[in-house]
């Protein structure tokens, strides 16, 4: 039985958050139990990673995927967070309505 502690994801930190390291974005039924449009994506940057995750995914999608950037897992809301930091390196998307949550 995986503990607890294996479960939780990484503490969100954008400040001190690496946006140029690699990012491997995971999704879909492993967690969720469903079938989603990503199963696995490898991403340049994370900051890339992170764009793709919350303008790109439908909310299903978005809710189920797990980013991970050395070795720490962040979850849709803290992709979210990160997007929204003022840390974050890449434009937004003008005129989408996304979700925090």
């Amino acid at each position: 039985m995986m503990s607890k502690a294996t479960k939780q994801p990484a503490d969100v930190k954008a400040s001190s958050f690496d946006f140029s390291a690699p990012g491997e974005l995971f999704g879909g039924g492993k967690w969720t139990g469903r079938a989603t449009s990503i199963k696995y994506r490898r991403f340049d940057t994370a900051a890339e990673a992170i764009q793709y995750a919350v303008e790109e995914l439908n909310e299903t999608s978005r809710r189920s995927c797990v980013l991970e950037v050395n070795e720490k897992r962040f979850n849709h809301i803290e992709l979210r967070k990160l997007y929204d930091s003022s840390s974050y390196p890449l434009k937004r998307a003008e005129g989408k309505d996304i979700d925090a949550t």
